[in-house]
């Protein structure tokens, strides 16, 4: 597939795929390029010669023939490039510090915090090993980010601490930029923690599924009370203390709230930044459906019209999955490789296994090594290395390709056993929110052209665990 049509109301637009142009059209060059290849123009002539004036269609088609010579539509596929035979290096870690929490969510994909093992808490040791092992991988590789998780990491305070003192202690003598985030459900920060991530940088990620009622039917602690109220006290403190910059409101949206938008919007009052994310899983009630997927269609529409309206009347939020690039994007490895999970990505648990990522701990056909030996499954690292997006047959022809980078390999794993096979379910939930999203940030480029004001939220690398 060369290019991709979509549209939002009476907005029009078309992906050139293989180039990641964007462009904005009228709906009479939209019905054009559903005929049109960019060989027959002739055939496509006679197929609107009915419906619009032959003259019109024909200065389209020359439009069109304009972009195709200059390379920005019909583009032809490009090779992929040598990184992929190289050694690769370290670029992201996750240190799960807590496998144990003080909640019990009824989708936790983490077995409310343990894993399917045990529950336990990450060492201070274990801990500095890891730093130096995504360190030493990192090699001449300037920035690293390194990901405190859980379980709820602030079951386990002290090693927080020690960990992101560490952190910064090694960055300096190592001439690194490490960028921190810590994953929390919110109900255990307090002013003194609250200080002392803020007074060492560390990104946030605030786990909140929208209105009280949606947050405490599926987020309650083990007595089976809500635990908003003691979550939004937490997320109100930390977010005012850092002029709300630097966090993530990170939602998760279920069969029992496919009303999601409005759980979104419901967000609005607590913080600006906001993630919503589709639940992942099998058989569980709670799990997605193929009868919701038209709701949940609607309700991304719905989500970006509400977007663009709050943008213009000057109440605007950040809502992560609507923050493309559609211009000086990710590097072709990335477009081609996404997270880097296994290769460029691990996860370590509280004993200091390796994993290729937070999804796969407990997984042990995926258990790559220890802290204490390295990586064992140097066929595992090659394995996940090697399966980017031109390698899987399902996405080769697809035309978010370089938007999904072939989509997360655990969940592929979980719905089909083999990370080369997508989660077909999730696909289509993605390719719905990036035709909203690559609208958006065309509609917003548009406004900066024509205003002379870069309208866009800023877009750096940060990527959510789901």
């Amino acid at each position: 597939m060369l290019i991709h049509r979509m549209k939002l109301d009476e907005h029009y637009a078309v992906l050139d795929v293989n180039s990641g142009a964007v462009h904005l059209v009228d709906a009479m060059i939209f019905d054009l390029l559903g005929v049109y290849d960019g060989s027959n123009a002739s055939e496509t002539l006679l197929a609107f010669r009915d419906k619009y004036a032959e003259e019109d269609i024909s200065e389209a088609l020359a439009e069109i023939k304009n972009l195709q010579e200059q390379g920005l539509m019909f583009s032809p596929s490009f090779p992929v490039p040598n990184t992929f035979s190289q050694e690769p290096i370290l670029k992201s870690l996750c240190l799960h510090i807590a496998h144990d929490c003080n909640l019990r969510c009824g989708y936790c994909f983490a077995g409310t915090g343990d894993f399917g093992g045990h529950r336990a808490l990450m060492s201070k040791d274990i801990a500095e090993q890891a730093i130096d092992f995504a360190i030493a991988g990192s090699k001449n590789r300037h920035n690293l980010e390194i990901d405190l998780f859980g379980g709820e990491p602030l079951m386990n305070v002290p090693v927080v601490k020690h960990v992101i003192n560490y952190a910064r202690k090694r960055e300096v003598e190592t001439n690194k930029n490490i960028k921190l985030t810590l994953t929390t459900n919110g109900t255990l920060l307090n002013d003194d923690i609250v200080e002392f991530l803020n007074k060492n940088r560390v990104m946030l990620v605030l786990s909140l599924d929208g209105s009280k009622e949606t947050h405490d039917n599926m987020r309650p602690f083990p007595n089976k009370t809500g635990s908003y109220d003691s979550a939004v006290a937490g997320f109100k403190k930390v977010i005012e203390s850092r002029q709300g910059k630097n966090y993530y409101l990170r939602g998760t949206y279920t069969h029992y709230n496919l009303n999601f938008a409005d759980d979104t919007v419901s967000m609005l009052d607590i913080g600006k930044e906001i993630s919503m994310e589709p639940v992942i899983g099998t058989d569980e009630p709670y799990v997605l459906t193929e009868g919701d997927l038209p709701r949940i269609m609607e309700e991304y529409d719905k989500l970006a019209r509400i977007y663009l309206d709050r943008r213009a009347n000057g109440e605007a939020f950040d809502f992560f999955h609507f923050n493309v690039a559609l211009d000086n994007g990710p590097c072709v490895a990335k477009r081609l490789a996404g997270c880097g999970a296994g290769h460029e990505y691990f996860a370590i648990t509280p004993e200091g296994d390796i994993y290729p990522c937070h999804q796969f701990v407990g997984r042990e056909k995926y258990k790559m090594g220890t802290l204490a030996t390295g990586i064992e499954r140097q066929d595992l690292v090659q394995h996940f290395r090697q399966m980017h997006v031109m390698k899987k047959p399902m996405c080769q022809e697809c035309w978010a390709r370089f938007f999904c980078s072939g989509g997360c390999h655990a969940n592929a794993d979980m719905a089909n056993g083999d990370i080369s096979q997508p989660y077909e379910y999730g696909c289509k939930i993605q390719k719905k929110r990036l035709e909203c999203a690559i609208i958006i940030q065309a509609l917003l480029s548009e406004e900066a052209n024509a205003g002379g004001e870069d309208l866009r939220p800023e877009i750096d690398n940060f990527k959510f665990k789901v």
